[in-house]
């Protein structure tokens, strides 16, 4: 899943901030997008627009100020949103734990994201 956070304030106009992540299917991806829906829509934070719901292969939710991006991994690799918002402040969120321990580490741009997660996760 690999889920990261880029804030795209200073270079993007609209948007704030994406989240980028990715599942192993089709399936998956359907499954993260209708659960991101799903606890959104509790939160009160309708989508503006949705799309790739049909293929499963790369959905974007559109929430105004977050736009969130779930691919199949293929995909992730070959778009590789992140290095195209390389400049943009990343924060990797780990899941390891569970959504409920989930913690977050900031990454510098262009910083390797490949670095231990011990040594970069901040609880």
């Amino acid at each position: 899943m690999d889920p990261v956070l880029l804030e795209v304030t200073e270079f993007c106009s609209f948007a704030d901030y994406f989240i980028i992540c990715s599942g192993g299917s089709s399936r998956q991806v359907l499954a993260l997008a209708q659960h991101l829906q799903e606890a959104l829509a509790q939160a009160g934070q309708k989508p503006l627009g949705v799309e790739g719901l049909e293929e499963g292969q790369w959905v974007l939710l559109d929430y105004n100020i977050l736009v969130i991006h779930i691919f199949m991994q293929p995909l992730r690799q070959f778009y590789n949103l992140e290095d195209l918002w390389s400049e943009a402040p990343q924060t990797w969120i780990d899941t390891a734990s569970g959504p409920l321990n989930a913690s977050i580490s900031s990454q510098e741009p262009g910083s390797n994201p490949d670095t231990d997660p011990e040594s970069i996760r901040h609880e």
